[in-house]
């Protein structure tokens, strides 16, 4: 799978109920439990004091992580995405290595 950089920022739309924003913000924790699982999202942050979130999400290609990963999320229609697609860099720390050690 292709990893991505997503950045989200989630707007309420004025005049939704806090009940509907409670249901909507219930139903994102358990999908994103669901994605997890299935090893779609890697990671996922918030930045201190901001309302946005900031996660590295894995799907085929952009056009599946669009429209059957993020487009999944009860939270989606209120979403404003940022997609980076991302490769693996040589001095990566965290890569594995395959020389001897």
């Amino acid at each position: 799978m292709q990893e991505f950089l997503v950045e989200i920022t989630t707007t309420v739309p004025e005049g939704t109920s806090q009940d509907e924003v409670d249901r909507r913000r219930a139903a994102e924790a358990v999908r994103a439990g669901e994605l997890s699982a299935t090893g779609n999202l890697a990671r996922l942050w918030r930045p201190v004091g901001e309302s946005r979130s900031i996660g590295v999400w894995r799907a085929a290609d952009e056009k599946e992580l669009r429209e059957k990963v993020l487009g999944t999320l009860p939270l989606r229609p209120w979403m404003t995405l940022t997609v980076t697609s991302l490769e693996p860099h040589p001095n990566d720390p965290g890569r594995a290595t395959n020389g001897p050690g």
